[in-house]
């Protein structure tokens, strides 16, 4: 290969040195390392001023002192130990050692003292004058921990002392309930007072007999469908007085009012009684006894048949039951009343009546119920008022939904409703047979495993699927165990004093008591006679 000539040569390239090569790099890290490093003291200044501010901010809050967060400080290990004793000293207390307890005191006084004096003068504590204090606090605080005051004993002791108030308080509470139960269950002794003196009154005044066999040509209004009728099971003359006194007071035709009250053996005649010497306005009353219904036998009422069990009567009256003690407002015999469960028999009780307001006997009507009668029930048996605003008053609240009678057949979300203001369609009811319903569900329920008590468990399956919902202000609840909105009970036509403070109890609400009592006449010479006030 021939070279090219020296004019047609490309110019020789000359190389830096290395060296120079290696004091360039090293003179960029130096400038980039300076820079970095005054920036960040130019950033640092605020955040250190501001922490400076934060401390600043904190120490004046606290009121803490620069000699209190020394590590060397004696005031700080005067107020540990203060705090501590005071700790000790309530416990102390509660330990019953008053003694040491106030040992603690005076030596916690002695210590506050030196504090305040140093304070006093601005001068911090030294450890020659304080080192008596603190010794003194410390074999007190070391008998503490001698005497078992240590956390993990006290949280021990805490814990059974805590334990020991739960069982009180439960016990308490049970007895409170049983009491209550009782105070609910007892007859007044003016009220029964009442009822002897309206049964010698019948037995010994036949003008008053007289008076009721004349009322017998208004037989024809028992029987007339064209009217208002309302049935009250009761044995109470003067709960049962209430009712009909405020409906005929509530009513803008009591003249179309008939009453059909049913009551016991023991009551029949009082109850004849007070109703023949008083008026209400013109409105019909008829009074029966249940034991002269000879259909109702054990035969075909289940729960007649179930009183003639040996077990159902150990439960019901003397509470020994196979799961040991039961509740006593589990065993309250009235559950196995007659005139409770009547209810579920209202068309045998009145064959020749098509539609029936039923009213539980401690209730108070203040609005006109005659539109009652006109409410359309879709084809339904039962109106009532629906009480599942709240949880506890769904069908799983009442029901036992591990039984597979009740999970299978029942929604447990279902609304219950209320008894003690119902519309009954009879016609209906006697259509789909209701009553064989109900005898269906309390043979079933013999061994108390699908519900426990009361006739609205068995309500609820019997009229399951068969009830109306009415408007709430028709029925407004609770006077007898809580309290009531004043809006709804200015609403309210029926107002329920369910619950166990019933108002002629001396354990009623007060403030509702106006309610029910403004119906009762306590001038008349029997109720004044009986003490009635």
């Amino acid at each position: 290969m021939r070279r090219r000539g020296a004019d047609f040569r490309r110019p020789v390239r000359r190389r830096i040195p290395d060296a120079l090569w290696w004091a360039l790099c090293c003179g960029v890290v130096i400038l980039f390392v300076y820079i970095l490093s005054k920036g960040n003291q130019i950033e640092s200044r605020p955040a250190l001023a501001q922490r400076t501010y934060k401390h600043d901010k904190i120490m004046e809050g606290l009121n803490i002192t620069d000699e209190m967060l020394s590590p060397n400080s004696v005031s700080r290990q005067l107020n540990d130990q203060i705090s501590l004793a005071k700790a000790f000293v309530v416990i102390a207390k509660e330990s019953n050692n008053l003694q040491f307890a106030w040992e603690l005191s005076a030596q916690i006084r002695n210590s506050q003292i030196l504090l305040s004096n140093a304070a006093t003068r601005r001068v911090p504590l030294s450890t020659r004058e304080s080192e008596s204090a603190i010794r003194d606090m410390a074999l007190l605080l070391y008998q503490a921990q001698q005497l078992h005051y240590d956390s993990a004993t006290m949280i021990m002791r805490f814990k059974a002392k805590i334990q020991a108030l739960e069982e009180q308080m439960n016990s308490v509470t049970e007895k409170s309930s049983k009491y209550g139960q009782i105070a609910a269950e007892e007859v007044p002794k003016s009220l029964y007072c009442l009822g002897v003196r309206l049964t010698t009154e019948w037995f010994k005044n036949l003008n008053l007999q007289n008076k009721l066999r004349d009322k017998r040509q208004v037989e024809m209004k028992l029987e007339d469908n064209n009217l208002f009728h309302f049935c009250v099971f009761s044995d109470n003359i003067l709960a049962t007085s209430v009712v009909v006194n405020s409906t005929s007071i509530s009513s803008k035709n009591p003249d179309m009012i008939v009453f059909h009250l049913v009551t016991d053996e023991i009551n029949f005649a009082a109850m004849k009684a007070w109703f023949a010497m008083n008026d209400f306005r013109g409105v019909t009353v008829e009074v029966q006894k249940f034991e002269d219904f000879i259909w109702l036998n054990a035969s075909y009422v289940p729960v007649l048949k179930q009183l003639q069990d040996t077990e159902t009567q150990s439960y019901y009256f003397s509470g020994n039951s196979g799961d040991g003690r039961t509740p006593i407002k589990f065993r309250n015999p009235k559950y196995l009343s007659m005139l409770n469960h009547l209810r579920f028999y209202i068309p045998e009780v009145f064959p020749a009546l098509k539609k029936v307001v039923f009213l539980d006997d401690d209730v108070v009507v203040q609005k006109d119920l005659s539109g009652l009668f006109s409410l359309d029930l879709k084809g339904n048996v039962n109106g009532a008022v629906e009480t599942c605003m709240e949880t506890f008053h769904r069908y799983h609240k009442y029901l036992n939904y591990s039984h597979p009678l009740i999970h299978t057949h029942f929604d447990p979300d279902a609304c219950g409703w209320a008894f003690g203001m119902n519309v009954f369609d009879l016609v209906e009811w006697r259509k789909k047979n209701v009553t064989g319903i109900y005898h269906y569900w309390q043979e079933k329920n013999v061994d108390r495993t699908l519900w426990k008590l009361g006739t609205l468990p068995p309500g609820l399956l019997t009229f399951y699927g068969l009830t109306e919902p009415l408007d709430p202000s028709w029925h407004v609840l609770g006077f007898g165990y809580t309290t009531v909105d004043p809006q709804l009970i200015e609403r309210g036509a029926v107002l329920h004093f369910n619950g166990n403070s019933k108002p002629w109890l001396k354990i009623g609400i007060e403030k509702y008591k106006p309610l029910w009592e403004k119906f009762v006449d306590y001038s008349h010479p029997l109720l004044q006679q009986c003490n009635f006030h």
